[in-house]
């Protein structure tokens, strides 16, 4: 069986280094999206029935990406190493999957991010309106802890709960808006940066792969 030589085994070890820094890449992204999900703030906003979930699909989508990213990652490792053309071409469909994955994703998300924002707002706004549930009074209250505001400039939703507060308070459905795009933008954000790494790999693997290939034509 040949061995690639020259500047291809540079590239062998290139691709090995790659997956190594992918599969911390993938533990990454499964450490943020676990942040995300339990984040003592985003919990108490929407661990209640009736909260919209959203958020939730978003980083359930993360932390799915984190996980195939350290496997696939595993993987690419083992095939660099073996100089395997069936592991190397299997690594590269998987990224394209991922890659895939990961750009309807963000389309998803940044076309939903106003309906996000604005169904959470919706929810705040029927849980300070309905003072006679319990229920209700206790959800408004935990988002103006969490977030430092109260009530909101629209008639609709002015509440007894807001009315000894400051004037200067922030205004709940402003500070929600806030909150969501904070947390979406991290998503995004993390989201751009695995893509271009994945670019990256899917072009080492390729190299590589008609590399040995061309190797094992040559014997």
């Amino acid at each position: 069986m040949g061995k690639v030589q020259g500047g291809m085994k540079c590239v062998k070890y290139l691709l090995f280094a790659f997956n190594f820094i992918f599969w911390l890449s993938g533990l990454l992204v499964l450490a943020v999206g676990l942040w995300l999900r339990f984040d003592p703030e985003t919990v108490e906003l929407l661990k209640d029935d009736g909260a919209p979930n959203t958020f939730f699909i978003a980083v359930y989508i993360l932390l799915g990406a984190g996980g195939l990213m350290m496997i696939v990652g595993f993987f690419g490792c083992f095939g660099a190493v073996r100089e395997s053309q069936c592991l190397l071409a299997s690594f590269f469909a998987c990224l394209l999957i991922i890659f895939g994955a990961e750009i309807t994703a963000g389309v998803f998300g940044f076309l939903n991010k106003e309906q996000i924002a604005e169904e959470v707002q919706k929810f705040y706004s029927s849980s300070i309106s309905d003072t006679s549930n319990p229920n209700g009074t206790i959800i408004a209250s935990i988002y103006h802890k969490t977030l430092n505001c109260c009530g909101s400039s629209t008639p609709e939703v002015t509440s007894v709960l807001c009315a000894d507060v400051p004037e200067d308070t922030q205004d709940c459905l402003v500070a929600i808006r806030d909150f969501v795009n904070e947390k979406l933008h991290i998503i995004g954000y993390v989201g751009i940066g695995i893509a271009g790494v994945m670019i990256i790999g899917m072009i080492f693997s390729m190299v590589l792969c008609c590399a040995i290939r061309n190797s094992r034509e040559v014997i």
